[in-house]
């Protein structure tokens, strides 16, 4: 018996089958996008042998998707970043799987490890940079999938304004 708390469970929760939630095939709530990616991150043998490194952009692989979602896989070697940017109408999660990233918005600057995960909702404007020495490897998922990628900086052509995912 447990001296620290007075409840206690008697029989099979399990058994009660009105407590419990039918398993969904594809994510649905914010908490559900991050358990995915969690998951995904967890599973090094479905991402590590994809990834690449490019020290002339940042490279990514779309490695899966679902009904009004995207999962994308990016390397980025040191130095590299994202430049300051919003995701449209996508909200997203981004892990980091690998090494260590620097996200700035206006008002702060983190660093996030291996492990680290960040939710953002639709207009959400932030840089990633891989300031380390050490290459770094990161998932996003975007819901809805990412269509738009608006760049906020002064310097911004049109060319900028293609969607690759950050």
């Amino acid at each position: 018996m447990n001296s620290d708390s007075d409840l206690q469970i008697a029989g099979d929760i399990l058994a009660v089958q009105h407590l419990l939630q039918p398993a969904r095939e594809h994510p649905a709530t914010v908490a559900d996008f991050v358990g995915l990616a969690r998951s995904i991150a967890d599973d090094r043998a479905q991402w590590a042998h994809l990834v690449q490194y490019d020290t002339t952009t940042r490279w990514y692989h779309r490695l899966h998707t679902g009904p009004g979602y995207e999962v994308w896989l990016l390397s980025w070697v040191p130095g590299q970043g994202s430049g300051l940017h919003d995701h449209g109408l996508s909200s997203g999660v981004l892990t980091v799987l690998d090494g260590e990233l620097t996200e700035r918005t206006e008002r702060t600057s983190r660093s996030l490890a291996a492990g680290s995960q960040r939710v953002f909702a639709p207009g959400y404007v932030h840089e990633v940079v891989n300031d380390s020495l050490e290459p770094a490897v990161s998932l996003h998922i975007y819901y809805p999938g990412l269509t738009d990628m608006p760049m906020h900086s002064s310097q911004c052509s049109p060319a900028d304004r293609d969607v690759v995912p950050a």
